[in-house]
């Protein structure tokens, strides 16, 4: 008997024990009792009560729930906690519930999702600080879905502010995805183009020899293409098919005229010279910028402002 049938048919089982107990009327305390048996031991449920109260936002029911012992990190059959539930409802009175009682932070779904995950894609800001304080992991050195990634393809801004300051590596490349930036001008994510630049993204950084330059190109995003050759972009990279950005771009489009416009434009020297100060102080360094003995119109200038 295969692996798959075995845990199919011993969930059927669980079913039909539960709908038994509440057809005979037994009182919460034996429910819960029987409940407690069938999620013991690392066996896995349906959604248990749990992880309806924390779907549902209903934050008394799952105090209740977890003074009469319910195991805070009741799985599903996908591996899904009622802190997962919490995180993709935007419930973070729940979510703070789960985690003072002990639930699994960094708890990964048969999917690789972690609670982390589910926050940055409802844009769930005050869940992410609220996991970031309890020890979430931001980043996996494993291809496990990117909790960075999600937000910016979703174009969760504050999500994305959030991680940035808890250290991120902005330029995580994932091999399928390529890195944030890079999704992030594939969604045409405005703000979070900003939001990635700013903070220090390798603007020349996309999937393999596709750069964020050729995607925007290809979105006819005039906004994200101003701001990626603001930033230093190279008009003149080429991706695996030996295209360049102007290449890619819709004839007679207006990103074809700004693109060609910047071929034919030197750059200014200031310009030039602040591309070359903020590689010099290096992207984990950015944000002493400030702090420089320097006119604060310089330093403004050096910050984007």
């Amino acid at each position: 008997m295969s692996a798959s049938i075995s845990v199919e048919r011993s969930c059927t089982k669980q079913n039909l024990l539960k709908r038994s107990l509440e057809s005979r009327g037994e009182c919460p305390a034996k429910r819960k009792a029987s409940w407690g048996i069938l999620t013991s031991q690392g066996s896995w449920a349906d959604r248990s009560p749990l992880h309806e109260a924390a779907s549902q936002g209903r934050l008394l029911s799952l105090k209740t729930l977890i003074a009469q012992g319910y195991n805070v990190d009741a799985l599903t059959i996908d591996q899904v906690t009622p802190l997962h539930e919490a995180c993709l409802g935007d419930h973070v009175g729940c979510a703070r519930v789960l985690l003072e009682a002990g639930a699994n932070v960094n708890a990964t779904t048969i999917d690789g999702m972690t609670p982390l995950f589910n926050a940055c894609s409802r844009g769930s800001a005050s869940c992410v600080e609220l996991l970031l304080e309890y020890g979430a992991k931001a980043q996996w050195e494993t291809c496990l879905p990117s909790p960075t990634h999600e937000a910016a393809s979703r174009g969760h801004s504050d999500c994305l502010e959030l991680l940035i300051s808890w250290g991120i590596d902005v330029d995580q490349d994932i091999p399928h995805l390529g890195t944030p930036l890079y999704v992030a001008c594939v969604s045409q994510q405005k703000q979070c183009v900003r939001k990635l630049l700013y903070s220090g993204a390798n603007v020349q950084k996309g999937k393999f020899l596709e750069t964020p330059l050729h995607v925007a190109a290809r979105q006819s995003s005039t906004e994200i293409i101003n701001m990626l050759l603001d930033f230093g972009a190279d008009i003149n990279a080429k991706n695996t098919e030996f295209q360049r950005p102007v290449d890619v771009a819709s004839p007679r489009s207006l990103v074809e005229s700004i693109l060609l416009l910047q071929e034919a434009t030197p750059c200014s020297l200031c310009q030039l010279c602040r591309l070359h100060i903020r590689n010099y102080i290096g992207r984990s360094r950015l944000h002493l910028v400030p702090q420089l003995q320097l006119p604060t119109i310089l330093k403004d200038f050096l910050l984007y402002r």
